[in-house]
């Protein structure tokens, strides 16, 4: 049986990194194939670091598409992946990567899984997850801030710089694309344990219910 594969959406700190992990435990790890898209970021060790602090990461051209739509495609084949390893706290693609094995189901979590329509089109199922816009600052703060080395004012003048118009302009309207729309992200249970009981029935070997 070809794999299935699936993708998550929504704005930033939105809550999907939440839906993708609970949805990945839920389904024991050797049934899926876990792909975030923020580990495809471009490299850019070639740029200061005051030159990089400036980039737009919430721009579609951010992302190298082209290695994660060819990774797509390895794993749909039976191959497995090196995904490549993001330093957040840098900017930069770390040497090392992360060996991804092909399985029943392939997850892939990203702002922009959904307006892409290279990304798109390799979707068998589209869910877009949807968060309070003041729910998502407030966690975009404190991620920034405590896990990537970032100080308040810039996170605030990216945020009205590059994150508010990069969402109105792509991420939000991409769930148009969605098959499923998850309100309050993470903290939606119920949403979250019938996506995980549609997934489980159609993983190879499950029976399905009459």
């Amino acid at each position: 049986m070809p794999s299935l594969v699936v993708g998550i959406a929504g704005g930033t700190a939105s809550g999907k990194t939440t839906v993708a992990r609970k949805i990945h435990e839920a389904l024991s790890p050797s049934h899926i194939a876990f792909i975030d898209q923020d580990s495809y970021y471009r490299d850019l060790k070639d740029l200061s670091l005051e030159e990089r602090r400036e980039m737009n990461f919430d721009h579609p051209d951010a992302f190298d598409t082209d290695l994660l739509v060819a990774h797509v495609k390895q794993l749909k084949a039976g191959q497995a992946i090196e995904k490549p390893v993001y330093n957040f706290v840098t900017s930069t693609r770390e040497a090392r990567t992360v060996t991804v094995n092909p399985a029943e189901i392939i997850l892939i979590e990203g702002i922009m899984v959904l307006h892409l329509e290279a990304v798109r089109e390799q979707l068998a199922l589209k869910i877009f997850v949807e968060t309070e816009d003041d729910v998502r600052i407030i966690r975009r703060l404190t991620r920034d801030i405590k896990e990537r080395g970032r100080d308040f004012d810039h996170v605030v003048h990216q945020y009205f710089k590059h994150v508010r118009p990069m969402h109105m302009g792509f991420v939000d309207p991409s769930k148009r694309h969605a098959d499923i729309i998850v309100p309050h992200g993470g903290n939606n249970d119920t949403a979250i344990d019938m996506l995980v009981g549609a997934l489980r029935a159609k993983m190879r070997g499950t029976p399905k219910s009459s």
